[in-house]
């Protein structure tokens, strides 16, 4: 026998690494801003990966003073604790976590159309 019929090749995932890496909700370390398209144009902001030591309440009551629109906060069984906007607020609430110090930029990903 050669050397070439004993080598049984394995199964290699080259995006194994960027997966793990990248994945949406079991990253802890990037806060994703997500927009959902409800009816005709209607939209829905979600705020999900923000640290624990947070209060969801305050910050939610903030953005909507800051933004003049209403929101609420979810319990998700497998997200945690989400905010909801009413209407496209991905760049207002990027720029507003940044400049209140609650998180980095880069660590911000606008998700959406």
């Amino acid at each position: 026998m050669s050397e070439l019929d004993l080598q049984i090749p394995s199964p290699f995932d080259p995006f194994a690494e960027s997966n793990a890496e990248d994945s949406g909700a079991g990253s802890k370390d990037y806060v994703h801003i997500r927009i959902q398209q409800r009816n005709g144009r209607k939209s829905l902001t979600t705020v999900q990966g923000l640290k624990k030591e947070f209060s969801y309440n305050k910050i939610l009551k903030d953005l909507k003073k800051e933004f003049c629109c209403n929101g609420t906060v979810v319990q998700d069984s497998e997200l945690g604790q989400v905010i909801q906007l009413q209407g496209d607020q991905r760049k207002n609430v990027s720029s507003f976590l940044t400049q209140a110090g609650i998180v980095k930029k880069d660590h911000i990903k606008i998700h959406g159309f």
